[in-house]
């Protein structure tokens, strides 16, 4: 598990578009990015959470941040989530889910008493300069944007 100070991995994916995506490009611009980690698209607890974000992505960008959220599924998948509830924000595709590996939002939960493999919903505010500020793991999907753009 991240804590406050801890360097932010750098990962290599591929955004809603089939374009590649750095950790190191995305704060190439000098804004911190809230990276959030969600189980899948179209799906309630995922739609609130991508949707309260859609809500205060301008609040977020007057924070000097910027919005950025990865699941497992594809580009296509994400195109169509993106679209349907027009989300201003990048989603990225982590199928191998070597992105969510990486920064501990990928493992084992328990779910109405059943234990499985999966993400964990989690949610990072990185630095511009690729430190972590912010790590919270096993977040709730509603109402959670709120508290991440409190925490800026």
């Amino acid at each position: 598990m991240f804590k406050a100070g801890d360097k932010a991995p750098e990962f290599r994916a591929l955004d809603h578009e089939g374009k590649e995506v750095t950790l190191k490009g995305l704060l190439a611009g000098g804004k911190r990015v809230i990276l959030y980690f969600y189980p899948k698209d179209n799906t309630p607890g995922c739609t609130t959470e991508a949707c309260d974000f859609r809500d205060r992505v301008e609040l977020v960008g007057k924070k000097g941040a910027v919005v950025v959220g990865v699941s497992p599924d594809s580009a296509s998948s994400h195109v169509g989530f993106r679209e349907k509830y027009n989300l201003p924000f990048m989603l990225i595709s982590d199928p191998d889910r070597l992105v969510a590996t990486a920064y501990g939002a990928y493992g084992e939960k328990t779910s109405y008493g059943k234990t499985t493999m999966g993400i964990i919903r989690s949610t990072f505010v990185i630095g511009p300069d690729g430190r972590i500020e912010k790590a919270m793991y096993g977040v709730k999907a509603t109402g959670h944007a709120e508290q991440v753009v409190n925490e800026l």
